[in-house]
């Protein structure tokens, strides 16, 4: 398998890749994976020879605290491993270098939040408690970390209501390192054993949603939902209150999905990683859950989110794109420029501690018994969690099956099932039960002597010396889950097979099946003819080859520990919010609302340009896109405008230009009452409300390649379910923002390759590709290079009295079109935008005293800016330091003369809505922030207007 180095190569060069923008820091900063494998080399030569021992857990709570045989330790190895748990925690750090406030050098802290605590409490008495630590995978992993400061934050499995109790009780784990969150016995009920165990888990692991009371079930699914919030924002309070800058945030498992949103809610700059221990299922099936959306928004907030394997995590990856309709890139999801990153951190065990534990001689006395027990015989060996997901029934069938079809072997070979109980007050895990039981019954009455029967079923753990010498003597291992995180007791198995070298047969549906695929042999444990020929070839299986499978298994078992996936994390996360840092270096500010309206006030001559669609239009939330699609292919003006926009349009100071690539249908719909300028498909048609709309077109423009390209989307909107195309007078778009997401890429590069072959071949067009849409235009339009050809008509109509010293452009531009920026920003440095300068330029050498305002379809003569145009030398179009700029303004003037622009850069505010890449001064959010800003410039226009009439 790959090592977690391996897997993130295509991640090295990420912030290389910010479009338009040059990176000035690429020679002196090392490459994310160089970063990651430094640390790496800097971990493995500061290992300490004696890593502290490893610690497991007991109970279900996912596999978080352990996985399978991690179950089987007796109450006195737990007690016995106390000590040594409370040192581990307190001494696992290695120096990273921090500093605190005062000069000194300190440990970074971990802050590990999971839903159980690794200590379980028992009350003694008003104010004392009898805390007994419970072993677990996680708690194994972090002992053996000297890289930071491990503290633990979580439920310590008992209710306290007492102000006395919970004091003592929070003093009592303090000395542990332990910080408990208290919920309540309702909370746990709704939130833990509803929410968590009857929902998310088997959904998580394919199975199906409860069905036996459509409207109970509804009804539990609302009220266990908002227990599940409620508990996740309590044990975000325990993380906030306890949280030091610097800290890392490591969050774990299903329990706790919204609390990576609770905690970035509180503190964006917060170190925060969540990491699910199960699997993750498809989309199809996640998409069942009715809080969907919900989880995965919640997730998303984190830096980094981890999985055991690839396919959990492209399962991930899947329902963020085809739910949430975010962009799934190799890196993870993104979200407008906002990455959160996704990644594989196969989990280990601490192999070590296994090795040194078939030394002792509490091992060595069990092993000479089970030898004895069972000479002459092959040992098959099964230990798992009696749970529905863990496949025993199927097992014991095979095994069934195998002495059916090898009679030979009868007395040859025995089946050791250790099924730890689990759930027991759960009618499904008590009819699971009684099916294992009567099975084994039955093959052992059938196949049994009366010396020796073919299983040996347990239903009870083993403390660690039993079962390390079980493991230590057993010639086949068989894991046949159906559906399993990772399964941690096949890399125990492998631990403690130095001498025996012996075969695991693994379910292909286990986590560890991608790990130790290659060693072991693997099967669909549903297919019970496949199992059963399964076993008979490990039974038989040659010395040389159980060697060569065992020696693969062991070094990725040896290496691949509990230990370095705990240190591989951590460091990701913290590799992963710095690459976040380099990347916001290059992101635009939030726009300053106030020095933008207080500026807005202060200025005699206003233009306004805004953009439509995802600008000033009604939102629809993310559910809602995927639902009502005619609802939001329906542009329509967002109802909480149409007064401020009513009041801004009547300010004399104020000029506004709608400026969209919707034809002029949808711009008369939605701004025909007001007094403004509509431009539309990218301003190739303008008109002043209560005007006739005029073409700004040129006159060469070639409008032949329409029909052939119009035939080809047609073709692609037939084949492609949910996606539609828009014929309009200068361009044509084919969206497939409706599609399956994964479809519709496919298709949009099939439609390409036949516009490129065909229509394409000899016409003057470009293609302008969005996030889910492809569009064909003629060279040459886009919305900075009409918009000079829009101000020339304004200047015309004698709407400008005065120079413009005030410039506010807003809108969801395509890349395209974000050469509007370019076209009002005198500090635009060359880099941004090398050819806007010289395109722009290209058009000012012409005339604005003959303008003409042309009817509907009407061509102003003036507006030759096609191959036959003139334009400005090209020595002069290519100055440096903004000389196309000062020869704009000398050119662009009204009748009196006077200069048209007098614009400031204090004065200049360019904003994209929604896009985090982007060539604007400033962000903004959402279309709501820019209702929000319109609003609020309204107000204070109104306001001040009554001011000065006063």
């Amino acid at each position: 398998m790959e090592s977690i180095e391996d897997i993130h190569i295509s991640q090295n060069n990420l912030i290389l890749q910010t479009p338009g923008i040059k990176n000035s820091y690429d020679s002196t900063v090392p490459s994310r994976l160089e970063r990651l494998l430094r640390k790496r080399e800097l971990r493995k030569s500061s290992k300490s020879q004696n890593a502290n021992e490893g610690i497991r857990d007991g109970n279900r709570d996912s596999d978080v605290f352990g996985n399978g045989l991690e179950l089987c330790l007796s109450d006195g190895d737990k007690r016995a491993r106390e000590g040594e748990l409370i040192e581990g925690l307190a001494a696992s750090s290695l120096s990273n270098g921090f500093e605190r406030q005062d000069g000194r050098s300190q440990k970074q802290r971990l802050l590990v939040v999971a839903n159980r605590l690794p200590v379980s409490a028992v009350r003694k008495g008003e104010d004392s408690w009898n805390l007994e630590v419970s072993v677990g995978g996680l708690v194994s992993a972090l002992l053996g970390v000297n890289e930071f400061e491990a503290n633990w934050i979580g439920w310590a499995g008992v209710n306290v209501t007492d102000e006395i109790g919970q004091r003592s009780l929070t003093e009592a784990l303090a000395e542990k390192r332990c910080i408990p969150v208290f919920l309540d016995q309702e909370i746990v009920h709704q939130y833990y054993n509803g929410y968590c165990n009857n929902i998310l888990w088997p959904l998580f692991h394919y199975l199906p949603l409860p069905q036996e009371d459509r409207l109970a079930t509804t009804r539990s699914f609302q009220s266990q939902f908002a227990a599940y919030k409620e508990a996740n924002q309590m044990f975000a309070d325990v993380v906030n209150e306890h949280y030091q800058e610097g800290d890392v945030v490591w969050c774990h498992d299903y329990h706790l999905m919204f609390l990576p949103k609770c905690l970035k809610e509180y503190n964006s700059e917060m170190k925060v990683g969540w990491f699910l221990h199960t699997p993750f299922p498809s989309s199809e099936i996640h998409r069942t859950l009715p809080s969907r959306s919900e989880l995965l928004r919640a997730v998303l907030a984190a830096d980094l989110v981890g999985f055991h394997t690839y396919d959990y995590a492209r399962h991930f990856v899947s329902a963020c794109t085809r739910i949430l309709g975010l962009e799934g890139t190799p890196e993870g999801v993104e979200d407008q420029g906002q990455l959160t990153r996704v990644a594989a951190f196969p989990i280990g065990i601490d192999s070590d501690r296994f090795i040194r534990a078939l030394e002792l001689p509490a091992v060595k006395y069990h092993i000479k018994e089970l030898q004895e027990r069972f000479a002459g015989r092959k040992v098959m060996l099964g230990v798992d969690r009696l749970d529905m997901i863990k496949g025993i029934p199927q097992k014991i069938l095979a095994f069934e099956k195998f002495l059916e079809e090898n009679p030979d072997w009868r007395d040859k070979v025995v089946l050791l099932q250790i099924a730890v109980p689990t759930r027991t007050d759960v009618p499904e895990y008590q009819k699971l039960t009684c099916q294992v039981h009567e099975i084994v019954g039955r093959i052992n009455g059938r196949f049994g002597t009366l010396t020796a029967v073919p299983i040996h079923h347990l239903d009870r753990s083993l403390d660690f010396p039993a079962l390390c010498a079980l493991y230590a003597v057993t010639d086949v291992a068989l894991v046949t889950s159906l559906r399993d995180g990772m399964n941690l007791v096949s890399y125990e198995f492998v631990a403690c097979q130095a001498s025996k070298k012996g075969v695991l047969i693994l379910s292909e549906f286990a986590g560890a099946a991608q790990s130790l695929g290659a060693g072991a042999i693997l099967v669909n444990p549903w297919n019970i003819t496949e199992l059963a020929s399964s076993i008979g070839y490990a039974l038989t299986m040659s010395a040389h080859e159980r060697e060569k499978r065992h020696q693969h298994n062991f070094l990725h078992v040896t290496t691949h520990t509990s230990q370095e996936w705990a240190e591989t994390f951590v460091s990701e996360l913290n590799d992963t919010v710095v690459e976040a840092q380099l990347r916001t270096r290059h992101i635009p500010p939030q726009l300053p609302s106030e020095v933008a309206i207080e500026r807005y006030l202060q200025s005699n001559n206003r233009l306004l340009i805004l953009g439509f669609n995802a600008t000033l239009t009604e939102p629809v939330d993310a559910q809602g896109r995927r639902i009502d699609q005619l609802k939001e292919m329906e542009l329509k003006l967002h109802p909480d405008l149409k007064e401020p926009l009513r009041t801004l349009c009547n300010d004399p100071k104020t000029t506004i230009v709608v400026l969209s690539g919707s034809d002029r249908n949808v711009l008369d719909e939605n701004f025909g009452e007001y007094r403004m300028w509509l431009a539309a498909e990218h301003g190739m048609f303008l008109r002043q409300t209560g005007g006739n709309w005029m073409t700004t077109m040129p006159e060469n423009l070639s409008m032949d390649w329409v029909d052939s390209v119009k035939h080809v989307f047609e073709y692609f909107t037939e084949r492609t379910p949910r996606s539609h195309f828009e014929l309009r007078e200068t361009s044509l778009v084919w969206n497939y923002k409706y599609t399956d997401i994964e479809f519709g890429k496919l298709q949009s590069k099939d439609l390409l390759q036949h516009l490129w072959t065909g229509p394409f071949s000899n016409a003057s067009v470009e293609v302008v590709q969005g996030s889910r849409s492809v569009e064909v235009r003629a060279i040459g339009v886009t919305k900075g290079a009409a918009i000079d050809r829009i101000l020339g008509e304004i200047v015309h109509n004698n709407d400008l009295k005065t120079p413009i010293d005030y410039v506010l452009c807003v809108g969801h531009f395509l890349a395209k079109d974000e050469d509007i920026y370019a076209f009002f920003d005198p500090d635009l440095s060359q880099v941004q935008a090398p050819t806007t300068r010289t395109k722009i330029a290209s058009h000012l050498n012409r005339s604005t005293s003959n303008h003409s305002a042309g009817k509907s379809g009407h061509r102003p003569a003036s507006y030759k800016v096609g191959q036959q145009a003139s334009t400005i030398d090209k020595k002069t179009a290519s100055n440096e330091n903004g000389n196309w700029w000062s020869l704009f303004r000398d050119r662009m003037t009204v009748h009196e003369g006077s200069s048209v622009l007098d614009l400031k850069a204090d004065n200049y505010f360019s904003c994209a809505v929604g896009r985090n890449c982007s060539h604007a001064r400033y962000l903004l959010g959402s279309s709501a922030d820019v209702v929000s800003l319109l609003k609020d410039m309204a107000y204070n226009s109104s306001f001040r207007a009554v001011s000065l009439y006063k």
